[in-house]
């Protein structure tokens, strides 16, 4: 019986969630991959897609990074041992990573906002953006560049479709 073989970096990604917020209010300058250490409760709940990343945010303390204000819905058949929703989650990533995400976000104006959550190989991964806060300018010039390449694609569906007929 042949068994599949899945490259490092060839791994199949499952996304639980996007953080198309945080790609509107920063400007990302890095990203970091890191392992989530959760309880059972909180991966069913995840496997359900029951996740939220609107206020999430991630911190280095004492040494370690976490993820703060990510809710994880209570999982329903887990009355018994519930999870708390917007717990500190530990993130599991290199000891130099976290160096340099300490020195970056000890300057002024940088953040790390959680990105995406997803699956890979079984495991719950977040990426991790080192951030910049967009000013309010920046924000109305992304939102003038993505009606303008919507309005801009809906012209050559329409020209397609005229050629067609």
């Amino acid at each position: 019986m042949a068994t599949a073989k899945v490259d490092k970096d060839t791994a199949i990604e499952k996304i639980i969630v996007n953080n198309r917020r945080a790609t509107f209010d920063y400007t990302v300058e890095e990203k970091f991959e890191g392992g989530l250490v959760l309880v059972g409760s909180e991966v069913k709940s995840m496997r359900a897609g029951k996740v939220e990343m609107v206020d999430a945010y991630a911190t280095v303390e004492r040494g370690e990074l976490w993820l703060k204000q990510l809710y994880v819905a209570p999982f329903e058949q887990a009355k018994a041992f519930p999870h708390e929703p917007r717990r500190s989650r530990k993130v599991l990533v290199r000891n130099s990573e976290i160096a340099k995400i300490d020195r970056a976000i000890s300057r002024e104006g940088y953040t790390l906002v959680p990105l995406r959550l997803y699956w890979k190989r079984g495991h719950v991964k977040v990426e991790l953006g080192l951030a910049k806060g967009k000013k309010s300018h920046d924000k109305r010039a992304a939102i003038k560049e993505k009606t303008a390449d919507r309005e801009a694609k809906a012209e050559i569906g329409r020209a397609r479709k005229e050629r067609g007929q």
